[in-house]
């Protein structure tokens, strides 16, 4: 039987892959995606890590717990009664899991809509021809498809300690974190990368005492230290016991848990015992199972594969998007690649501002920031300007009942151009959207401060803090 022919195949159905594989098709291309991910039957999970044991269960389970800790500390201040509080479990991960699978099939149905042919299974490079490039696709059945062009969109995996591979069952990924069946005593994070805080937020308002080892000084490195200081703070404040400067030694088990040794920062020796172990150390490229030496594709020392800015491999025709690739591991930057990718393969000028993407964690409070921070500022050399307003003094968070935190401003000293914008408080996430914009068309804080914004909302906070660049705050 002859090869399946296309002018586009995507390996991986992530947010790089399959945003990748629509656009293609919206631009006229015959397009595949082949993505191996399955559900709990079985079948097709397009939506990678993001959507299956990523950013959207996580956030299904962020807020359920969120909920429950509102329910028992908080509805008492609006007068409402509570009794008999309880936490049923198995029907929040049944809630979480429903949300992943309405994520999975409105993929399948986007791939429907803008006619995506999709394959179930891993896909592998298996050779090139005159044709293009042969691509295996490993599945319930075994077929290959042939492409002129090739998107690689496979991801990355969870980094492991060295010696402390993952169970699932005691020491956990994100994967296992984000399914265990019942609330344990005793939590121990290991680092605090974005997925680990995320899910010992969760454990914690739910009633795990939650330790985070660090092996860092500084809290959250990569974000500007006054916003960290800040929600390091908060942090504290909800107990959660955050150690800095670790060294994480033997992890053995004791008992149904595990009994963790580590040096602190001052050299002594410590034990903590647990019920589980959460590892958030970072995430590697996923290139293991791709072939990429068949075709001769080229990584780097770490596994991913090397790209020039424009996602372009050191073949013809192949490029790679995502967390498989240079920057950042985050699921929009992805999502911003694949369209770039789709659009140069069209001939167009897709592109990608690096300098503008958003970060985002959503722990309580959330923290958001783009752009560089006041560290990095400093260490480039450059002249600034800084503006701060807490959420403290804004309407909206009182009436919220959440006032922890503030919005910075960070904005050249000469020209007024905004350099960074950082949110620690209520609805980071949603809040830091307007100062992508603003950056992305180079506004500056005046641009900022002299628009309108409604009131009362959370919003003001920015334009309040665009306002405190030449001091000039109206409400603080």
């Amino acid at each position: 039987m002859a090869n399946k022919q296309f002018d586009v195949i995507v390996i991986g159905g992530g947010p790089g892959g399959y945003i990748a594989a629509i656009r293609a098709a919206q631009l006229g291309f015959n397009t595949a995606c082949i993505d191996e991910w399955k559900n709990k039957a079985g079948g097709p999970a397009p939506g990678g890590t993001c959507t299956n044991v990523g950013c959207i269960p996580s956030k299904a389970l962020l807020q359920s717990s969120e909920h429950f800790e509102h329910a028992g500390k908080h509805f008492a201040d609006h007068g409402i009664g509570m009794s008999g509080l309880s936490i049923d479990v198995a029907k929040m991960l049944g809630r979480k899991d429903t949300v992943v699978k309405q994520n999975n099939d409105g993929i399948l149905y986007l791939f429907k809509k803008n006619k995506v042919s999709f394959f179930h299974g891993r896909g592998s490079f298996a050779g090139a021809g005159e044709q293009g490039y042969e691509i295996k696709v490993s599945g319930a059945s075994e077929e290959t498809l042939v492409g002129k062009h090739v998107i690689v969109a496979t991801g990355s995996t969870p980094r492991a300690l060295p010696g402390t591979p993952f169970d699932e069952e005691l020491v956990l990924s994100n994967d296992g974190a984000l399914r265990i069946p019942t609330v344990p005593k005793k939590l121990v994070l290991v680092g605090s990368g974005v997925i680990g805080l995320e899910m010992g937020s969760v454990w914690r308002r739910l009633g795990s005492e939650v330790t985070v080892l660090e092996a860092l000084p500084t809290f959250l490195g990569a974000v500007d230290q006054q916003i960290a200081k800040e929600a390091k703070k908060a942090f504290d404040k909800q107990g959660l016991k955050i150690e800095l400067g670790v060294k994480v030694g033997e992890i053995k088990p004791e008992g149904n848990g595990l009994s963790v040794a580590w040096t602190d920062a001052k050299g002594g020796q410590q034990t903590t015992l647990c019920d589980k172990m959460i590892v958030s150390i970072g995430r590697q490229p996923n290139t293991v199972g791709l072939s990429a030496e068949t075709v001769g594709l080229k990584l780097n020392d770490r596994g991913a594969i090397e790209v020039d800015g424009e996602c372009r491999t050191n073949l013809p025709n192949v490029w790679a998007v995502g967390d498989v690739v240079r920057g950042p591991m985050l699921a929009h930057k992805a999502e911003e690649e694949g369209v770039a990718v789709a659009e140069r393969i069209a001939g167009q000028h897709g592109h990608v501002n690096f300098n503008t993407i958003p970060w985002v964690i959503y722990t309580s409070p959330e923290i958001a920031w783009v752009g560089r921070t006041e560290e990095q500022l400093k260490d480039d050399g450059v002249q600034y300007k800084a503006g701060t307003f807490p959420f403290m003094a804004n309407g909206r968070a009182r009436a919220l009942g959440d006032t922890t935190g503030m919005v910075k401003f960070l904005a050249d000293a000469k020209t007024d151009e905004i350099l960074g914008v950082h949110i620690v408080g209520p609805m980071a996430s949603e809040l830091i959207s307007e100062a992508v914009v603003a950056m992305e068309f180079k506004a500056s804080s005046e641009d900022i401060a002299r628009i309108c914004h409604a009131h009362p909302s959370l919003s003001e906070a920015t334009k309040e803090a665009a306002l405190a660049v030449d001091k000039r705050t109206l409400n603080f």
